[in-house]
């Protein structure tokens, strides 16, 4: 039997994710799931709506005070957030 296409699992799932362009999407729930632990509890409470288009993250608030803080932390809150997933995934911050 020939082994020169043996494969990990792990390699195998990242190469079917790329094939069917899943990758961004799967990124996108493990970012909503741990939402909490990377911006913490107060952050997370507040926070109503999220969603990524084009390696933008758009956030929706009830908390103007909060928005308004939040805008001026748009550089951390990317690097927490890429370093989070693993990989550079959003470029931007929108806060509504």
């Amino acid at each position: 039997m020939s082994r020169h296409n043996e494969r990990t699992i792990k390699k195998a799932i990242e190469e079917l994710l790329e094939s069917y362009k899943l990758k961004g999407k799967i990124n996108e729930v493990r970012l909503i799931n741990s939402w909490e632990k990377i911006m913490g509890k107060a952050i997370s409470n507040h926070t109503r709506e999220m969603h990524i288009a084009n390696r933008t993250l758009y956030i929706k608030l009830d908390s103007a005070p909060l928005r308004h803080e939040l805008m001026f932390s748009k550089e951390k809150m990317i690097k927490l957030i890429n370093e989070s997933i693993g990989e550079p995934m959003i470029d931007d911050v929108v806060l509504k």
